[in-house]
C-alpha cells in the first residue's frame, strides 16, 4: 500500500516527540545535528522491523529496546561533548518514571487476566456460548456485544482473543463467518476499550496523565457504541444463513475461586480509581495494592484449599487440585509487550529530547488546528501502532479543552480498527485465525468501518461538543 508523501512526512513528525519534561531539560536543539538525523534513522529502521514481526520471526521488543539504548547513547555523548553532563540523565529518569508507572499497572492487570484464564473463567464463558446452538447472525451480534462490554475491563486484546476462540469453534465449517466475525470483534473490542481507562493502553496513558478524570471517559460511551454499531449493522447482511452444528460436549466449569478472582479484580479497579480521585495518588499504587488482594487469596487457595494428598501415591498425570501459583501468573505476563512499551517510550522520548517537540506541535496543532489534528491521529493509528502516536500527543502537551482530549482518546482508540494492523487485537487475530482472517479480508470492510469512524466523531460533536 502506497502512502501519500504528505502522510509519510506527517507520520514521521508526529511520532518523533518527547516526554513532558523537554522544555525543562532540553537546552540544546539537535534537530539539524548529525545525531538528530541518526536517531530518526535508527527509530525508522527499528519500527520497520516491528511492522514485519511476523515475517522476520523477531519479537517486536528487540529492535525497540536496541533503538532506545542507541538513541540515548548518542544523545548523551553529544551533550557531554558540549559540557552538559546532567540534562540527558534527568530526561531519561523522567521517561523511565513514566514507563515504570505504566509497567506496574499493566503487570497487575495481566496477572489478574492470567489468573482468570487459569481458573477457566473465559473458557467457561466460551463453552456456554457454543452449546446454545445460536444462528450465525445471533452469534455475530452476541460475540460483538460481549467484546464491546468486556474490553473496558479485560482490555481489547484479551477480549478479542476470547471471542475469536468462540468464532473459530462454532464457525469451523464457515470461513466466511470467521472472517466477518473477526472483523466485527476487532471493531467491537477497540470501540469498547475507548471509553474506559482500562480498555486500552492509550486511554490508560491519558488517565494517568490526569488529563481526563475517570468518570469523564464514559462521555465516550455513545460515540464508541456508534463506532461499533454502524459497521456491524451493515456487515450482518453478508453473513451466511443458518446455524452451526450444536456441540454436545459438557461445558468447562469454572475452577474454585475463579469468580472470587473476578470480584477481586473489580475491587482492585475500584481501589485504583479511589486512590486517584480522592487521594490524588497515582492509579498504579491502587493497582499494586490490588495485587496484594490476589496474592493473599492465592495463599489461601494453596494452603487452605488443597486436598493435601500425598503426591507420591498418585499417577504422574494427576495434579493436585488448586495448586495455584501466583508467581506463575506473573511470569506469564506479556513480557514482549511490556518491553516493547519501554522501547517506544524511551526512544520517542529521546527523539523528542533532541528537539522535535516544537516543530511537531507548531505544525500539527498550530497550523492544522486541534480538531483536524486529533482526527488525523486516528487515521495514523491505523497505520502505526496507537501507543507511540498517543505518547507523541501527550508529549507535545497541546493546550486543549477536555472535549478535545476526549476526541483524541476516541480517535486513537477506534482508528486502529480501519486496518487489521492498526491495533493489537487485529494483529493477534490474524495469527489466531491464520488464513481465514487476513489483512485483505479486513481491508474489504474498511470503507464501512470508516463510516463508523466518522459517525462516532459526529456523535461526540453532537453529544459532548
Amino acid at each position: 500500500m502506497k502512502l501519500p508523501i504528505f502522510t509519510i512526512i506527517l507520520l514521521l513528525f508526529t511520532c518523533f516527540n518527547t516526554s513532558a519534561s523537554e522544555a525543562a531539560t532540553a537546552t540544546i536543539s539537535l534537530t539539524e545535528h548529525w545525531v538528530g538525523y541518526a536517531a530518526i534513522a535508527i527509530f525508522v529502521v527499528a519500527y520497520i522491523v516491528v511492522i514485519f514481526e511476523e515475517q522476520l520471526h523477531m519479537r517486536k521488543s528487540k529492535p525497540m529496546l536496541l533503538a532506545a539504548g542507541v538513541i540515548w547513547f548518542l544523545v548523551a555523548i553529544v551533550y557531554q561533548q558540549m559540557g552538559d553532563n546532567h540534562s540527558a540523565a534527568v530526561a531519561i529518569r523522567h521517561n523511565f518514571l513514566e514507563y515504570a508507572e505504566l509497567f506496574f499497572f499493566l503487570l497487575v492487570a495481566m496477572t489478574y487476566i492470567n489468573s482468570m484464564l487459569e481458573r477457566e473463567v473465559f473458557d467457561a464463558l466460551r463453552d456456554r456460548l457454543i452449546i446454545k446452538g445460536l444462528s450465525y447472525r445471533k452469534l455475530f451480534w452476541l460475540t460483538g456485544m460481549l467484546a464491546f462490554f468486556i474490553s473496558p475491563v479485560a482490555d481489547n486484546l484479551t477480549t478479542a482473543l476470547i471471542m475469536c476462540a468462540v468464532i473459530l469453534a462454532v464457525g469451523k465449517d464457515q470461513p466466511k463467518f470467521i472472517a466477518i466475525g473477526c472483523v466485527n470483534i476487532v471493531i467491537a473490542a477497540n470501540a469498547g476499550g475507548a471509553f474506559s481507562p482500562f480498555g486500552d493502553i492509550t486511554t490508560l496513558m491519558v488517565w494517568q496523565k490526569g488529563l481526563v478524570e475517570f468518570g469523564d471517559f464514559f462521555k465516550l460511551f455513545l460515540p464508541s457504541l456508534v463506532n461499533y454499531l454502524v459497521p456491524a449493522f451493515i456487515m450482518q447482511f453478508a453473513l451466511p444463513l443458518g446455524r452451526p452444528a450444536a456441540i454436545s460436549s459438557a461445558p468447562v466449569q469454572i475452577k474454585k475461586g475463579g469468580l472470587v478472582i473476578v470480584g477481586l479484580f473489580l475491587l482492585t479497579i475500584i481501589t485504583a480509581v479511589s486512590f486517584h480521585n480522592f487521594l490524588n495518588i497515582p492509579p498504579v499504587f491502587g493497582m499494586m495494592t490490588g495485587l496484594a488482594y490476589l496474592k493473599l487469596y492465592a495463599y489461601y487457595l494453596r494452603e487452605f484449599n488443597n486436598t493435601h494428598i500425598d503426591k507420591s501415591d498418585l499417577p504422574t498425570s494427576h495434579s493436585v487440585e488448586d495448586d495455584f501459583d501466583i508467581f506463575d501468573k506473573i511470569a506469564k505476563a506479556e513480557w514482549d509487550t511490556l518491553f516493547f512499551f519501554y522501547g517506544v517510550i524511551l526512544a520517542v522520548g529521546g527523539l523528542g529530547f533532541i528537539g522535535y517537540l516544537t516543530l511537531t506541535s507548531n505544525f500539527i496543532y498550530g497550523e492544522l488546528g486541534a480538531t483536524t489534528a486529533n482526527i488525523l491521529v486516528g487515521l495514523l493509528s491505523a497505520i502505526v501502532d496507537n501507543i507511540p502516536v498517543m505518547f507523541a500527543v501527550l508529549s507535545m502537551q497541546p493546550d486543549m479543552s477536555q472535549w478535545q482530549w476526549l476526541l483524541v482518546t476516541l480517535t486513537a482508540g477506534v482508528g486502529g480498527s480501519l486496518l487489521s494492523i492498526g491495533s493489537a487485537a487485529g494483529v493477534a487475530l490474524m495469527g489466531q485465525a491464520r488464513g481465514q482472517y487476513t489483512f485483505f479480508s479486513h481491508l474489504k470492510w474498511t470503507p464501512v468501518i470508516a463510516l463508523g469512524y466518522v459517525a462516532s466523531i459526529g456523535m461526540h460533536f453532537w453529544l459532548n461538543g
